[in-house]
């Protein structure tokens, strides 16, 4: 099958997976605060139980989730994507507790994989070209991000998961050319001193609301490398999202769940 709607999820998500990372200290932590009225009964070694990891809902999908200008989007494709965002939505909920509403997941899920259609529609109407340079920088990413020596790693990796070289490049490729569309749509995403400074201080008020006076905070300039990230980011998403709504109201969608 074309794995074309998983290019956001193995390139953004499921290469945690490739890399076997364990959450298990980290989940550890977290469970300490809500056991520590217990450790008087536990000191025979037993351990708390963790809850038990939710199952992903696919009963009843149809055949066809969501069809964008006479492009369909098969439910074989839609479950692929379904899965990576539900386990990722699962791993959070055994941390907070809170049940995961997999009926608006699925509905974000399917607007998600539609409006990827329509940016990639719209990247190619504008005949947005991949360089091997700008394709070679994604790949060098993927390598760097997951602790990985070369190319043949990396091709490895994937094709474990079902993946082959030829079908892994043109993902990368269409991710390209879908970053060159936001990129042009977004404009300058530079962020003002002004706009740092906001959110560092909203960033500030909110640390000291939840941990007090007693919580040691990183300095303006410590934390404006990540503040510029963090804003050009929210930037090129809100640019995203606009886009995506213009296409969408100019579009022929139905969507069948």
């Amino acid at each position: 099958m074309s794995k074309r709607w998983l290019l956001g999820l193995f390139l953004a998500v499921s290469l945690f997976v490739i890399t076997a990372c364990s959450d298990g200290d980290e989940s550890g932590e977290e469970n300490n605060e809500q056991t520590e009225t217990q450790e008087e009964t536990q000191d025979d070694g037993e351990t708390a139980e963790q809850p038990e990891m939710p199952e992903a809902d696919l009963e009843g999908l149809p055949e066809v989730v969501a069809v964008v200008d006479g492009e369909e989007i098969p439910k074989e494709e839609f479950e692929a994507t379904y899965q990576g965002q539900f386990q990722q939505m699962a791993m959070q909920s055994q941390m907070t507790g809170q049940e995961v509403d997999q009926d608006q997941l699925k509905k974000q899920v399917a607007e998600s994989m539609i409006g990827t259609e329509l940016l990639i529609k719209e990247a190619n109407n504008r005949e947005i070209a991949a360089s091997e340079e700008d394709i070679d920088e994604i790949m060098d990413g993927l390598m760097e991000q997951n602790e990985l020596e070369s190319k043949e790693e990396l091709m490895s990796a994937f094709e474990a998961q079902g993946i082959d070289e030829e079908e892994l490049m043109s993902q990368v490729e269409t991710q390209v050319i879908v970053n060159k569309l936001i990129t042009e749509e977004a404009g300058d995403t530079q962020p003002t001193e002004e706009e740092l400074q906001e959110t560092y201080d909203q960033m500030v008020a909110q640390q000291e609301e939840m941990a007090g006076d007693e919580s040691e905070i990183p300095s303006f300039e410590e934390m404006k490398p990540n503040l510029e990230e963090q804003l050009k980011m929210q930037k090129e998403g809100e640019a995203t999202q606009t886009l995506v709504e213009k296409l969408r109201n100019n579009a022929d969608v139905t969507v069948n769940l």
